[in-house]
């Protein structure tokens, strides 16, 4: 049984995977990223490609584990948002690897060589030092035993698992929607204050001249009052501004972290469904095959000697058989502990809506404030209607211009 916290796994490690401001590269430039484990204490450099050599890896040692997959590589133009982006999904991939209880503790040290190998070309040692490397299967201990630790009904509780999952999937996502939206309305609001502090200032640019306003002082008053208010609007900006960095950071990436996750588990169950079952049924199927034609030549006793070459064929066959169940029973195993995992970083929610009641809670109360203040500054820099100067009588035909008619 998997008895280990959220908490507790959140602090097996803890990556940062932040962007090379400069493009390196003689002829072709390419993106680096700088990762930190806390970990290891250590900060290499790693390249997109890199990443891929990781993930081959890790899928080859552990395809019976909850591994993540990678953002896309674009091969087009890289856009900042893009690049930003996929920054995000490196460092989850990495994070959720890294806190991995089984993984993250790999005597082989596939994970520990990426975060710590300093030299050039990351990618090729990889695959040169890990591609022959057997799978956990073939060193883990428990893999022989796993019958005996796979519960009768398994298959049965593995099912109700995946369909939980799978619904988890559904609600996770939309929420990550409804947050994304969240976010853009900040967004859109912090633009929003800031053109209208921009028009308020191109407004108060320039003065009218006394022709213009008689002996109204509106416009004065207005245009004092409008220099006034540009200050406020500015300040509501960059509080929705804030805000809609707190969404992101603190919400919508939690949200987004788990949902990795459980896309992972998701796709580690299609490799058990496709992979495991598969190469059983396909063993089981070979064998009915030579046991056919054991009976086919038992048959015709002209065919002298095939009946040691089934036999040989027949033997090999079990053994082939017998290695797929074990593996078939080693990956129920493995998916048991993976569930349990992610019922361990259920707990991603919890936070996340606790962090979202709190972005909001702060980030409406600043712009609640600066709302007051608003109001406070309308009240006494802005002209009352009901105050008003009446505007001026209509001049006499005496004090008009030549030639001008009133």
């Amino acid at each position: 049984m998997l008895s280990l916290s959220y908490l507790e796994l959140s602090e097996i490690d803890s990556i940062k995977v932040d962007l090379v401001p400069e493009k390196k590269g003689v002829i072709l430039k390419h993106v680096e990223y700088s990762v930190t484990s806390q970990r290891y204490k250590m900060t290499v450099g790693r390249r997109y490609n890199d990443f891929i050599a990781l993930h081959e890896a890790l899928v080859h040692r552990y395809p019976y584990r909850i591994i993540p997959s990678l953002p896309p590589k674009k091969f087009a133009a890289n856009s900042t948002e893009f690049l930003e982006s996929r920054r995000k999904s490196l460092r989850r991939f990495l994070n959720i690897i890294a806190r991995h209880p089984v993984i993250a503790e790999d005597r082989l040290g596939v994970l520990k060589y990426f975060l710590t190998f300093n030299g050039s070309d990351c990618q090729s040692k990889l695959r040169d030092n890990f591609r022959s490397a057997p799978d956990e299967f073939m060193t883990n201990e428990l893999a022989l035993k796993a019958k005996e630790l796979v519960p009768m009904d398994t298959q049965v509780q593995y099912a109700s698992s995946r369909s939980f999952i799978s619904t988890l999937v559904q609600s996770v996502s939309r929420l990550k929607e409804v947050m994304d939206r969240l976010v853009r309305r900040s967004l859109e609001l912090s633009v929003d204050m800031k053109k209208i502090a921009v028009e308020l200032d191109a407004m108060t640019a320039n003065s009218s001249t006394a022709w213009a306003t008689g002996s109204s002082t509106n416009w004065q008053t207005l245009q004092k009052g409008f220099k006034h208010m540009s200050v406020e609007y500015s300040a509501i900006s960059e509080k929705a501004t804030r805000k809609a960095a707190n969404e992101e950071l603190r919400v919508l990436e939690e949200l987004e972290a788990f949902l990795a996750l459980l896309l992972a588990y998701r796709d580690l169950c299609d490799r058990h469904q496709k992979g495991v079952l598969s190469d059983h049924q396909r063993a089981l199927h070979k064998m009915g095959s030579i046991k056919k034609k054991q009976m086919q030549a038992a048959v015709r006793s002209s065919e002298v000697g095939n009946g040691e070459q089934f036999e040989s064929r027949i033997l090999a066959q079990e053994s082939a058989i017998t290695n797929m169940e074990n593996r078939s029973y080693f990956s129920l195993y493995c998916i048991q502990m993976e569930t349990q995992l992610i019922h361990s970083n259920m707990m991603m929610l919890s936070t996340a809506f606790k962090q979202m009641a709190g972005v909001e809670a702060e980030g409406y109360a600043e712009l609640s404030h600066c709302w007051q203040n608003m109001l406070h500054l309308v009240e006494r820099v802005l002209p009352d209607q009901n105050k008003a100067v009446s505007p001026p009588t209509s001049p006499s035909h005496s004090m008009a211009g030549p030639g001008i008619t009133m």
